[in-house]
């Protein structure tokens, strides 16, 4: 039998396969050393950064802001305190023209606010290692400022010159905003004006209008009747009297008993009649006069008259050519001299058949029925109104000159005023007393300016002293035209005036108040539309 032959390649295959498994074993062996190499490493460094986080945190529980501030040896407050002086300095020199030195000074302030920004950022106190330079630099240009006269006594009488032009500014300032809202508030807008050339047209040329009126006779019985209420309106405004009855008629009980007796200018009187025959107010009587067709009313009788003929007077109203314009122009305002304005004072002769009649101005807002108006006991008094003494208004030491010896002989200083307006005047009384004598005493007795400057109040104030009753507050609330009013007054009163140059009808009226006025204008009517009224 044959024996088979040694077979020497199993051995080698068997050698291979071991150094492929050792080798193996080898690279796993070494990759396992290096990973718990590297994450040996990763821990100490977390621990390190732990370690220093934790510094950190308690350096910055430590810091206290304030303290800092506060610290007398502290660097922040001297960079901060440093930074406030040369702030003043840089507006003296950008006073003195020196905008260098200005700009040198705000570029360091820059500086030392970036030191102050990191030292907040990080939370650490400054050193004086770090801040030490632009502490230095900022000193010497404090010092060079110093050098430049910029020290306390300039920088204080440089503050006096400036507190003084700026008082100077300011007074003018206020001057010409007193001038410019006078002149607003004295403007005609376009729009009134075309409706009182519109209806002055359509008055002249539609003759119908004339017809329009009521039956003459039955009208004048009401205008002497003493049993109806009668009320009176002096002005040159159209629209303002409109809403003046349109609100009275509105707001009454009884809109037949009512009777308005208005009395205008010439130029306004057909755009009146016009006006008031295109329009039916629920049955209220309206009676439209001119004052030029009242012959009692001239220069030998009305002081007002013979005052406007002196030259004087005309330059002072008219032309500010007396006392080189100290006077401000709210009292040279010659609207003063309107006889429109000063015919209050002459009611009686006006209406001689009526015995109580009720005064509205034309800046008046009615909201109530006013009826009950006319059963007022006025205790023998000639005068109803309403006090203003206890509200923001004044007394008569505001309105009078008590440096002259008339006034301060018979005035008292104290007593309390009362607003011309909505007055209740029992004519009766009036004539008995002579009420418009006293007014003509006193209007000749001020021909100098030297009683009082400004308006009709004040002589309303002489004429009725101790003629006047007082009346609830209720009935005439003031102010809607310069001030704010408190609701619960808008809520009960019962006729509200634009008293003040904001009248509701001008741009410059108080727009928050305007809703109460513009309620009774019909701003449908063609004839407003007309004239863009809105």
């Amino acid at each position: 039998m044959r024996r088979r032959s040694v077979d020497f390649r199993r051995p080698g295959r068997r050698r291979l396969q071991d150094v492929v498994w050792w080798t193996s074993c080898t690279v796993l062996l070494l990759f396992f050393i290096y990973i718990l190499a590297k994450g040996s490493t990763k821990i100490d460094s977390t621990y390190q950064f732990s370690r220093r986080t934790f510094r950190r945190e308690r350096v910055i529980e430590g810091f206290n802001v304030t303290d800092e501030m506060l610290s007398p040896e502290s660097v922040t407050r001297q960079i901060n305190d440093q930074i406030s002086l040369a702030k003043a300095f840089v507006v003296i020199a950008k006073e003195s023209n020196n905008h260098q030195f200005a700009w040198e000074l705000t570029s360091q302030i820059r500086i030392s606010q970036i030191f102050l920004s990191n030292a907040a950022t990080r939370r650490t106190p400054l050193t004086i290692n770090e801040s030490q330079y632009a502490i230095r630099d900022m000193a010497l240009l404090l010092f060079q400022a110093q050098q430049l006269h910029y020290d306390s006594a300039s920088m204080i009488m440089r503050l006096k010159g400036k507190i003084q032009a700026l008082e100077e500014q300011m007074s003018s300032a206020s001057e010409k905003s007193s001038k410019y809202g006078q002149i607003a508030a004295e403007e005609v807008p376009k729009s009134l004006f075309c409706l009182g050339v519109r209806l002055t047209s359509k008055w002249f040329k539609n003759l119908s209008l004339h017809k329009n009126l009521k039956d003459q006779r039955q009208v004048d019985m009401k205008l002497k009747d003493n049993d109806l209420y009668h009320f009176c309106v002096f002005s040159d405004n159209i629209l303002a009297t409109s809403v003046v009855i349109n609100s009275t008629s509105i707001n009454s009980k009884i809109p037949d008993k009512i009777v308005f007796h208005l009395v205008t200018d010439e130029i306004n009187y057909a755009a009146m009649k016009a006006w008031f025959s295109l329009n039916d107010f629920r049955g209220v009587t309206v009676e439209v006069q001119r004052f030029e067709d009242f012959s009692w009313l001239n220069a030998s009788y009305v002081p007002v008259l013979k005052q406007l003929q002196d030259s004087e007077i005309q330059n002072y109203y008219f032309k500010g050519n007396t006392d080189d314009s100290k006077t401000p122009i709210k009292f040279r305002n010659p609207k003063y001299l309107s006889m429109l304005n000063h015919l209050r004072f002459y009611i009686p002769e006006v209406f001689p058949e009526l015995k109580k009649v009720v005064f509205l101005d034309d800046d008046v807002v009615v909201q109530k029925d006013l009826s009950d108006l006319f059963t007022i006991d006025l205790n023998g008094n000639v005068n109803g109104a309403v006090e203003t003494c206890m509200e923001t208004f004044h007394r008569y030491h505001k309105y009078l000159n008590y440096s002259h010896p008339l006034i301060r002989t018979h005035f008292d200083p104290d007593a309390c005023g009362w607003a011309f307006g909505m007055n209740v005047f029992d004519l009766v009384q009036w004539r008995k007393r002579n009420v418009t004598g006293i007014y003509h005493y006193w209007q000749e007795k001020n021909a100098d300016r030297t009683l009082w400057k400004l308006g009709t109040l004040p002589p309303g104030l002489l004429t009725f002293y101790g003629l006047t009753e007082p009346l609830d507050p209720s009935w005439h609330v003031l102010g809607f035209g310069y001030t704010n009013v408190d609701p619960q007054f808008i809520e009960r009163g019962a006729v509200l005036h634009f008293n003040g140059n904001s009248k509701p009808w001008l741009k410059i009226g108080m727009e928050k108040y305007k809703p109460l006025w513009e309620k009774y204008v019909d701003y449908s009517h063609p004839i407003l539309q007309q004239c863009n009224f809105h």
